[in-house]
């Protein structure tokens, strides 16, 4: 195989592995909650996120924080509040999030217009 080849299939490889972490119906949409809002309940998250159930949004974000994408804080509050927001490393996802943002916006506009 030469280099070309080689570093293709690990760009590749690359971008499988972050379709492992982010794949799945609603988990950019999760992450796109948290990040336009910075902070989020599971109530808040739940009305964002259209048609998700709580046993599924309860899912999700336990893997988004076991892939150390959100932090979870518990506020001592009456009644308890749960508050999710993007860890620094989660933080690194932003531009991706403007950037599927602004093309879903453009190709919207694309079929709009078709």
């Amino acid at each position: 195989m030469n280099d070309c080849t080689n570093n293709h299939k690990k760009e590749i490889m690359a971008v499988h592995d972050a379709m492992d972490v982010l794949s799945g119906k609603w988990k950019i949409s999760i992450i796109s909650s948290i990040c336009y809002y910075n902070k989020r309940r599971f109530s808040d998250i739940l009305k964002d996120v259209d048609g998700i159930s709580n046993k599924m949004l309860s899912k999700e974000l336990k893997e988004l924080e076991m892939d150390l994408l959100i932090k979870r804080t518990v506020l001592d509050t009456q009644p308890v509040t749960v508050e999710y927001q993007l860890t620094e490393y989660g933080w690194t996802l932003q531009d991706i999030i403007k950037s599927l943002s602004n093309w879903g916006k453009e190709h919207r506009q694309a079929i709009i217009n078709k």
